[in-house]
């Protein structure tokens, strides 16, 4: 084991990590991630006839609302001011790609919202395409999210 200290842990157990010392900066963060589907699903995204409703409104939604939430998920993360959250979608033929940027002035960053966000919004889409997605046996043979990263975060 290297010298590198477990900055969450102390001889009183877990705790959150001190950033009062640190300097408010202006912080920024990208994440994306994929969610598979049938072409077919695809199709009636983009045309709107889902019925549970518009799936990229509320998939939108669902994101901005989870990266405000990050804190109250993620255990050891702190409370953030978000200063703007951007949600993007990329229509491919069997995957829609979601990008999530969220900026924040803090001392601590924003890669963990960027990273809810697209979770959440991903999994808002397949929970309101679940009807279609499905097989006869109601199972979900082809759907699946995947490739959820951290794209780009800086500091200025």
């Amino acid at each position: 084991m290297d010298d590198r200290e477990f900055t969450h842990i102390s001889d009183k157990g877990v705790r959150m990590v001190e950033v009062g010392e640190k300097l408010i900066v202006k912080r920024t963060a990208v994440a994306k991630g994929k969610i598979c589907l049938r072409k077919e699903t695809i199709d009636l995204i983009k045309e709107a006839k889902i019925k549970k409703g518009n799936v990229i409104t509320t998939a939108q939604i669902a994101a901005i609302n989870a990266v405000k939430s990050t804190h109250h998920l993620i255990p050891l993360c702190h409370p953030l001011k978000i200063t703007g959250v951007d949600v993007d979608f990329n229509f491919e033929n069997e995957n829609i790609e979601v990008e999530v940027s969220v900026r924040s002035t803090g001392k601590t960053g924003v890669e963990m919202e960027a990273l809810t966000g697209v979770s959440v919004a991903l999994l808002t889409i397949w929970d309101m395409v679940k009807s279609v997605e499905k097989d006869k046996e109601g199972q979900y043979p082809s759907t699946k999210i995947y490739d959820i990263m951290v794209v780009k975060k800086e500091k200025e």
